[in-house]
This record gives C-alpha cells, sequence and structure tokens, in this order.
C-alpha cells in the first residue's frame, strides 16, 4: 500500500516537466528519502561508446561516487539493460561479473527505463547495505516507480 501512495507523490513531483535531468534528478531524491535503509537511488542512461556499442552512463542519483560507465551485459546493470528485465539480487557478491562501485553495498535493485518504443533508454538503481533488503513487495513497487519514472524521462 505504500508503494501506491509513494508513486502518487512521485507521479506529482515529476508529472509534465519537460526536463528529464530535472525529473531524474528529483526521482533519485525522493526514492532516497522515501525508501528506507539505501545507500544509493539513482539512474544510469543508455550511450553508445565510439563502437557505436550500448553501455550505461551514470545519471542522476543520491548517494556515494559511483562508478561512471557500466560495460552492457555486465553487473547487475548491465545485465538487467541487456536481458531488459529487472532484477532483485539478495547478494550482490554472489552476483556473476559484479561491479563493485560501493563495497558497502550488500542488496541491489535495477529495473530498465524504456521509451515509447520500447527500447531500453536507461536503468533505475537501488542499493542497500543489507543483504535481502528488498522484499517482493519492494521489487514490485520499484517497479512501479520505474514505469512512473519513464512516462517524463
Amino acid at each position: 500500500m505504500e508503494y501506491e501512495l509513494w508513486a502518487k507523490s512521485l507521479r506529482e513531483l515529476v508529472r509534465e516537466v519537460p526536463w528529464p535531468v530535472a525529473n531524474m534528478a528529483n526521482a533519485a531524491a525522493f526514492i532516497y528519502e522515501t525508501v528506507e535503509r539505501l545507500n544509493w537511488a539513482g539512474f544510469y542512461k543508455t550511450e553508445r561508446n565510439a563502437a557505436g556499442e550500448p553501455l550505461l552512463v551514470l545519471g542522476p542519483f543520491q548517494g556515494r561516487p559511483a562508478c561512471i560507465e557500466i560495460p552492457w551485459g555486465r553487473g547487475v546493470c548491465g545485465t538487467a539493460a541487456a536481458q531488459d528485465r529487472p532484477l532483485k539480487v539478495d547478494d550482490v557478491h554472489e552476483f556473476p561479473g559484479h561491479i563493485a562501485c560501493d563495497a558497502a553495498s550488500a542488496s541491489e535493485v535495477v529495473v530498465p527505463l524504456h521509451n515509447r518504443a520500447g527500447e531500453v533508454i536507461g536503468v533505475l538503481d537501488l542499493d542497500s547495505p543489507e543483504p535481502a533488503r528488498f522484499t517482493d513487495e519492494d521489487f514490485a513497487g520499484l517497479i512501479g516507480f520505474a514505469r512512473v519514472i519513464e512516462e517524463w524521462i
């Protein structure tokens, strides 16, 4: 129930604001302040490297400084983007190819974001210092947050 109320608040915060970076910045701050026991909340945007291959580049966030680039298909974020599916990882240190941007992170949720054509344009990423921090309710709620955000970025 909390996530439904929070999604309404998030929608009011970002709706009809024509600047995607401002929306992502406010959404990251809202999530970081609202969802308990996080040490990082933010976005990575899909870009292309010099060879034209997709990669994730750091966007607006709250928390400690983070990795600037994440290869497509590597770590939790790159895997979620490449497979176009949300991931909930109870122990990131056991995840194949985990990229440790912050050694304090223990669990993570990553949700791909899409444009109107259905292409992956980035990810919403949340980290916690607690192992198995995210419940199934959290996971569903955070997927809902991503759907609100992708309407306005």
